[in-house]
């Protein structure tokens, strides 16, 4: 008797005697079909082996000749989608294009048929900060009017060491011009000395500017950009917008040019000396700026160690609360080897 005979007779067996047919299978890890299927072919499996060719399948020859058309001068730089219709303006039919589709996938030549190069715009240089006035971040942002389709524009200029917004203007248009002035006052106001701030932005109009270049030429700012349409390039100015325009107390329009003004003036005295901001262990930005922050997160420590000293039960072994001061921070920084290999693993 086969093996496969000999574990149906032993099922029938254990039937037999009370078993359920469904413990009896699990027993010796089978499903109830697959047990079905050999009792009807004890000898041999009755699935049918290998796929079935479909009877329209284009012959080998037919393929090649395809291929060779779609790949003619005429033809090799165009999707199918092009190419189809342009056979049939010259009285010739081929196949259909989800078969020129299926065959120019399966040959590898349907990825970037077009004549023209990818653009590979390259990841910024990784920038990091150990203090304040080191790297600073910038862009404007649309802020609506009562009038439709009528904005005006927000500039902020925002340090990504210590958070704080350094310098901020709201006027009714976007213009180079505009944001040179206000970088030449930020760094008459905080001593800006030259080749010692790096400026980061994104690709618009108004950061590559003349005026814009000329000024930090000349106040020796090094220039850095994003990438032309990747936003996670500028985080800090994305985020600092994100915190404005969700803030409770944003109004969502702005009767007038000065109404805008007013508002932005409370707004950043709240957000620079009354928030505290959670990128920086949520002291403000104001007070990690002028390096308060060091004292202030040390007393902070100590009133959780005394704490645990005096309700040991409520830690229950485990540390305090991490009160550290973050010592460095990055812009855009590249992928370790150890956080590819993870990535490597996860996939």
């Amino acid at each position: 008797m086969s093996q496969r005979g000999q574990i149906l007779a032993l099922i029938g067996d254990a039937c037999a005697q009370g078993a359920r047919h469904a413990s009896a299978c699990a027993v010796v890890q089978l499903s109830e079909r697959t047990v079905q299927r050999w009792r009807g072919n004890p000898q041999g499996d009755q699935r049918l082996e290998g796929v079935r060719v479909p009877h329209n399948k284009l012959p080998a020859t037919q393929r090649e000749i395809i291929l060779a058309i779609v790949n003619s001068p005429a033809y090799c730089d165009l999707p199918p989608s092009q190419i189809v219709p342009r056979l049939a303006d010259e009285g010739t039919y081929l196949a259909s294009e989800s078969t020129l589709y299926r065959l120019l996938r399966e040959a590898r030549q349907l990825t970037h048929r077009l004549a023209s190069t990818p653009c590979a715009h390259s990841r910024p240089v990784p920038l990091m900060a150990a203090a304040p006035n080191q790297i600073y971040s910038w862009d404007i942002s649309y802020l609506p009017s009562l009038i439709h389709g009528m904005f005006f524009y927000l500039y902020f200029f925002i340090d990504i060491y210590s958070r704080k917004i350094v310098g901020w203007q709201v006027h009714d248009r976007e213009c180079s011009g505009y944001a040179a002035a206000l970088i030449k006052d930020i760094s008459a106001r905080e001593g800006i000395l030259p080749d010692q701030l790096i400026l980061h932005s994104d690709n618009g109009a108004p950061m590559k500017g003349v005026s814009m270049l000329s000024m930090m030429q000349m106040l020796g700012i090094v220039p850095s950009l994003s990438r032309p349409g990747v936003s996670d390039d500028n985080p800090y100015s994305e985020s600092l917008f994100r915190t404005v325009k969700y803030a409770p107390v944003y109004p969502g329009y702005f009767h007038s040019l000065k109404d805008a003004r007013d508002y932005f003036e409370k707004f950043v005295h709240w957000y620079n000396d009354e928030h505290r901001h959670s990128g920086i262990k949520f002291v403000t930005p104001a007070q990690r700026h002028r390096s308060e922050d060091e004292g202030i997160l040390h007393h902070r420590k100590q009133v959780y160690e005394a704490a645990k000293v005096q309700y040991p039960e409520r830690w229950n072994g485990r540390a305090t609360r991490n009160w550290d001061r973050i010592p460095t921070v990055h812009l855009n920084p590249g992928k370790s080897k150890s956080q590819n290999s993870a990535m490597a693993v996860a996939a």
